[in-house]
């Protein structure tokens, strides 16, 4: 019954124009049928008139109590305010429009960089129940090649039959699910774009709980045998990007790193995966590992390479403690009884290591991704940063409207003379103040979604790019509405309460000199302003330190020349070409570009440099002891000839490689310094042997080159061993340089030309300068 009349009465509050015209006119009813007894009575129009309002009452009283009784007056009142508040500000159109500006840029700043923290740190992965599912983890000695890819360090590879292992046996989960992501070349009825993958296993969107947009997702029937599942998923932003959300696809072929694959389905809209900073645009079985990564496929069932990523979802009941406790006593029990009878030739020391490591089971609601760890603290900064920035905004328009208030202390002192409420002027004050905020708050929102798009599109390419918000989710909105609302209290309460309180009888006579609050005020502002001053000299010193932080970068000797060089990928093995019929294309391609005008000189290399890639494996190197315990990593890449020339790294000793530095011909090597330190090899590296692993020493060192920057501007230079591009096997892809007299920027389109006269099917990837590629990273 309380509902139902606090409803009527909001009705009437919300329809209040068309209440207080039926008011006037039962009102003025009642006036006229008293004024008309009056005159019939004898009495002149006039004095009729006057009797029959003096009878009445008074109007505007009884009008009052009509309103009280029928509507809600805390809502009349407000909107009698607000209503007051767009009179006032109309008035006054430079002060509205630099509050507005202000805050737009503080609430703005703040709204995108907290949409960016929110994304990567706060919000949960788009399933049901994300709190029950948990990242795995394998810390410890892995006697092989390990990669963890995005989703962190070696520690989060497994094997893939450790992983079939661990599904088969464990008890705390529901299910185990395995992942790993590769770089796709996707063809459409002739259109080929590169994009992103991802390996799944079969309980991958099970495990999840996620459901299908369009068709079905990947599951157990999919992954039961080794290249038998030719089917594929779309995710459900490539569906919409590239084939316009277009139903029919089902069934269609989609021709993915040269295999033709059946789209069986669309993933849910919002879903992208669960590692940040990859978004891919399909999934694949993983048992079809094969063909979508090549130079993997002898990795997919041996126990000594660590590849796949794997997470779990928790039975109901079972707690993170009792889930891994049971999964480490099947794993103690396969590491002792399946992987140490494996571990050849490892020191007693290693052994043991080996025989105790445990499983890390960790809460993985925001799913498994080294960027969390790597933004964490900049972003916080960041976000510190643009709250002192909405800070110093807040005291500017206090400041503001201070001074605004002694303009209207003759106001506030009229008004509280003839019987004001003290309370309502703070009120209407306050409604002014959020009503400022709320503009403010809509062109921050319009400023928080310029950022977002500036920062996606102006940023570093690579993963943190693709992880960038591009759009306002609607927690970011509520963050923004919440902080419209606590800046319009911050900088509008303590104007509003110093405003209404002037001194009443020198404000009428207009004798006071302190017309805004007197000396208290005069304080405030003093205070305000020392605020501002201070939390600006923060900033300003912040901006000093980071800029500083930058130019020192930027002066980082990267052992290279990145003026004038252009660098592009292409990966023909994702198009299906076999390892000779790549062999030839590269070279082919090496001569075009090196005929093209203007270019000086051309090379290629199989890590990209600086750009946060790298392979690396262990060496044998002639005069040094090795052992299971001793260190014997080191870097390495596959490069074509003249790469030394054509980056501009000096050559310390011996020659660069050459064409005739093919297969047949002996296995050589050049190595730098950092190498030749590692491995006490010194200036005399040239002549002396080594091998990969513990093959037979059959490799020969050809040069020694000066030290560069091997995959980060920032990390320190790695030992490198560079082996002949043309002497590996089963080479896929590569990066390649070209050094130009003309403007680089002006070769790119050339050099897609060249690429695409080869073959129109290839895609160009990463092409951009030098400088940006260093930039970027």
């Amino acid at each position: 019954r309380a509902l139902r009349r606090f409803l009527i009465r909001l009705a009437r509050s919300v329809t209040r124009r068309r209440d207080e015209e039926r008011l006037r006119e039962e009102v003025e009813a009642h006036l006229a049928l008293q004024t008309a007894e009056n005159l019939r009575a004898g009495l002149p129009p006039v004095e009729a008139r006057r009797q029959a309002l003096l009878k009445f009452g008074a109007v505007e009283a009884v009008k009052e109590g009509y309103r009280d009784e029928q509507r809600l007056p805390l809502l009349d009142s407000l909107a009698q305010d607000v209503r007051y508040t767009l009179r006032q500000l109309r008035r006054a159109p430079s002060f509205t429009l630099t509050v507005t500006l202000t805050l737009a840029l503080g609430i703005g700043a703040t709204a995108a960089i907290f949409s960016l923290f929110n994304q990567m740190l706060l919000r949960p992965l788009p399933v049901p129940d994300p709190d029950r599912l948990v990242n795995l983890s394998a810390p410890g000695p892995k006697p092989g090649p390990a990669y963890g890819d995005l989703a962190g360090d070696s520690s989060v590879a497994f094997s893939y039959s450790m992983f079939r292992d661990l599904e088969r046996l464990q008890k705390g989960f529901t299910g185990i699910a395995a992942h790993k992501g590769f770089d796709a070349s996707l063809s459409f009825r002739s259109e080929t774009v590169s994009g992103s993958g991802l390996l799944v296993s079969g309980s991958y969107f099970s495990v999840l709980g996620v459901q299908q947009a369009l068709g079905r997702l990947i599951g157990p029937g999919d992954d039961r045998a080794m290249g038998e599942s030719d089917v594929v998923v779309l995710s459900h932003l490539y569906w919409q990007r590239q084939f316009g959300a277009d139903a029919t696809v089902l069934n269609d072929t989609l021709v993915v790193n040269g295999r033709r694959m059946t789209i069986v389905g669309v993933a849910p809209p919002g879903f992208e995966g669960t590692t940040a900073g990859r978004q891919p645009d399909v999934y694949v079985p993983i048992t079809m590992q094969a063909y979508m990564i090549p130079y993997w496929a002898e990795w997919f069932n041996d126990r000594r390479s660590y590849w796949v990523i794997l997470f779990g979802r928790l039975r109901p009941g079972v707690t993170l403690g009792q889930a891994r406790t049971a999964i480490n006593a099947v794993y103690r029990g396969l590491i002792n009884e399946v992987e140490v009878p494996l571990q050849e030739g490892m020191s007693e020391t290693t052994l043991a290591q080996f025989k105790a490591k445990t499983l890390g089971v960790e809460p993985g609601r925001r799913g498994q991704s080294e960027l969390h760890g790597a933004v964490q603290t900049p972003l916080t900064l960041l976000l510190a940063v643009t709250g002192l920035l909405l800070l110093i905004a807040c005291a500017n328009i206090a400041n503001l409207l201070l001074v605004r208030a002694a303009t209207r202390a003759s106001e506030m002192a009229v008004r509280l003379s003839v019987g004001a409420r003290r309370w309502h002027l703070i009120v209407q004050l306050l409604t002014e103040s959020c009503l400022l905020a709320a503009l403010g708050g809509v062109a921050g929102l319009v400023v928080a979604k310029v950022t977002l798009s500036l920062m996606a599109s102006l940023g570093p390419e690579g993963a943190l790019a693709s992880a960038v918000p591009t759009t306002l989710h609607p927690d970011i909105l509520l963050f923004a509405i919440a902080v419209t609302l606590a800046t319009g209290l911050l900088f509008g309460l303590f104007p509003a309460i110093q405003s209404t309180r002037p001194n009443l009888a020198s404000t009428l006579k207009g004798t006071s000199g302190q017309p805004s609050g007197g000396r208290g005020a005069a304080r405030v502002r003093t205070a305000l302003a020392a605020t501002q001053i201070a939390l600006s000299m923060t900033l300003l010193v912040a901006a000093g330190l980071f800029i500083k932080s930058l130019m020192n970068v930027s002066r980082v000797d990267l052992g290279l020349t990145i003026d004038h060089l252009v660098t592009f990928d292409i990966s023909p093995e994702q198009n299906g070409y076999a390892p000779a019929r790549a062999h030839a294309l590269f070279e082919r391609l090496e001569d075009e570009l090196a005929a093209q005008p203007g270019v000086t000189s051309v090379t290629a290399s199989r890590v990209r440099a600086i750009a946060r890639d790298g392979w690396g494996h262990n060496v044998r190197v002639e005069g040094f002891r090795s052992g299971p315990d001793i260190d014997s990593g080191s870097n390495f890449d596959q490069i074509a000839p003249a790469y030394f020339r054509t980056m501009g790294i000096p050559l310390i000793a011996g020659r660069e490689f050459t064409r005739a530095d093919g297969r047949g011909a002996p296995k050589v090597a050049i190595v730098n310094e950092a190498f030749a330190k590692k491995f006490g090899l010194g200036r005399d590296a040239v002549g002396k042997r080594m091998s990969w692993g513990e093959d037979e020493l059959d490799i020969e060192i050809v040069g020694l080159v000066q030290n560069s920057k091997y995959s980060s501007v920032k990390e320190d230079v790695p030992p490198v061993e560079f082996r002949p591009y043309r002497q590996a096997e089963d080479l896929g892809f590569l990066t390649f340089y070209v050094r130009t007299s003309l403007d680089p920027e002006r070769m790119m389109g050339t050099l897609r030309q060249i690429v695409a006269k080869l073959d129109p099917d290839l895609p160009v990837d990463n092409l951009k300068t030098m400088a940006q590629q260093v930039r970027d990273n």
